[in-house]
């Protein structure tokens, strides 16, 4: 079997009892929308946890595995709600900075798409799926660094196939990994952080859009955990249900669309 599981921010003990919940073994996989770190008590021991899993785990970088990376790489301070100080101490650091840094930013496969944070209304999965591997390349390779100094703003906010450098990277990094709201040309509107009901004016949640060019795929995201894991369109299935805040973890079994959650205490 295999259960796609929305951001985790640390909260291991909750995954362990999902895990255990579902009868998880040795056959089966577990997709994770990213964000492994952050904000809750145990990320060293989530990415340690995850990393073991070998190729029983499929997972996406989310915007917190980002920042650390960036963090890690001394290219940005850490935060004064930041929870990396374990990690970044931690005696297997560097190993684990590695693996993460190797982490895709869009798994494909059984007829699902997985990101983090969605996809813009003007992709198709193609594009999607080339825009990440583009990323991957990046984040991958000897330059990683000068990117995450170049990593953080909300600009360029519209895609274009023309863009170059640090601001096409930009982009396609904050499309995937930081995206609510967007317009139906794919323009960003990244200061809102509140749920769908009252997006800000010309914006839509960005998986809204009659003609999103995904609209016949099924689709995992995490990243948005007001949505309260209801997108409210089939075939595109909201997975961060707010575990870190108080709310629940939440896993979708594949194979029929099972939803699996334990709740959590809440930690940020």
């Amino acid at each position: 079997m295999i259960y796609a599981v929305g951001d985790l921010q640390g909260c291991l003990d909750e995954l362990l009892q999902l895990l255990e919940q579902v009868g998880f073994g040795r056959e089966d996989q577990l997709w994770i929308t990213g964000d492994l770190v952050n904000r809750g008590p145990k990320s060293l021991e989530t990415l340690r946890f995850v990393k073991s899993l070998g190729n029983q785990a499929r997972t996406v970088l989310g915007n917190h595995d980002l920042h650390l990376l960036a963090v890690a790489h001394d290219k940005k301070r850490v935060g004064r709600k930041d929870t990396f100080d374990e990690i970044l101490a931690a005696p297997d650091r560097l190993e684990l900075m590695e693996w993460l840094r190797h982490l895709p930013l869009l798994h494909r496969d059984q007829g699902y798409l997985m990101v983090h944070a969605g996809i813009p209304p003007i992709w198709d999965p193609d594009t999607a799926a080339a825009c990440a591997a583009e990323m991957e390349v990046v984040l991958q390779g000897p330059k990683a660094g000068d990117f995450f100094a170049n990593m953080y703003g909300n600009s360029p906010d519209r895609w274009d196939p023309m863009l170059e450098g640090h601001a096409r990277h930009r982009l396609i990094t904050n499309y995937l990994t930081r995206m609510r709201f967007c317009s139906a040309d794919g323009t960003l509107e990244l200061a809102t952080k509140t749920g769908p009901a009252n997006p800000p004016k010309g914006f839509a949640p960005w998986f809204s859009f009659e003609d999103h060019r995904c609209a016949d795929q099924q689709l995992l995201f995490g990243h948005w955990a007001s949505l309260e894991g209801r997108a409210n369109r089939d075939g595109f299935h909201a997975l961060d249900t707010g575990c870190v805040w108080g709310g629940q973890l939440t896993a979708l079994r594949i194979q029929d669309q099972r939803l699996f959650q334990v709740p959590s205490p809440g930690y940020a």
